[in-house]
């Protein structure tokens, strides 16, 4: 059966912004000081919800744009504005421990619920590089879908389980200067 021009759009948001503000700082040359274990994180740098969903798309029909984090501030306005470019927002709460849960479980029941009662095999794209969509695209495959990873390089590894499992890699470090900008000057 031959795929509709359609597509699903799936977006981890903590994976996307976190791994963005990574990406930029390292555009800007920010490096990594002496005994930090984790890369630096451009604060400055903000998604372009409008623009992420109309490159991700490429000319094909957004059947569904998901798009799945956690609570932050009460005065973050970033589910507003993801709501406004399209996107179904779903918003879980932090854990005791202000750690995130069920937002790659969440994406997974959504885009598998979508996958299984769809008519027609589509493209779906996750915007992520964890493996745990593995049974989402495993799912989708089946189906006769095409599935296609968008994440920064830093966030998977070529050889990876995820990104040996989808059709397609598409890095989001290619479309970096279109996806975002930078809210205030740092550093």
């Amino acid at each position: 059966m031959a795929l509709e021009n359609r597509i699903v759009i799936i977006v981890d948001n903590s994976n996307i912004f976190i791994e963005g503000q990574k990406y930029s700082a390292k555009v800007k040359g920010a490096a990594r000081h002496e005994g930090d274990m984790h890369d630096p994180q451009d604060p400055s740098w903000r998604i372009d919800f409008g623009k992420l969903l109309e490159l991700v798309a490429n000319g094909r029909i957004v059947s569904h744009a998901i798009l799945v984090g956690s609570r932050p501030p009460t005065n973050d306005s970033v589910w507003h504005a993801a709501e406004e470019h399209g996107f179904q927002v779903t918003v879980h709460e932090r854990s005791t421990s202000n750690k995130e849960k069920a937002v790659d479980t969440e994406l997974v029941a959504q885009g598998t619920e979508i996958v299984c009662t769809s008519n027609k095999p589509q493209y779906i794209a996750i915007l992520s590089g964890d493996r745990d969509f593995i049974p989402l695209v495993n799912v989708a495959q089946k189906r006769g879908w095409s599935v296609e990873m968008w994440a920064f390089k830093n966030a998977f590894r070529e050889n990876g389980q995820m990104a040996m499992t989808v059709d397609n890699i598409c890095p989001l470090d290619d479309i970096f200067p279109e996806i975002g900008q930078n809210a205030f000057e740092w550093p």
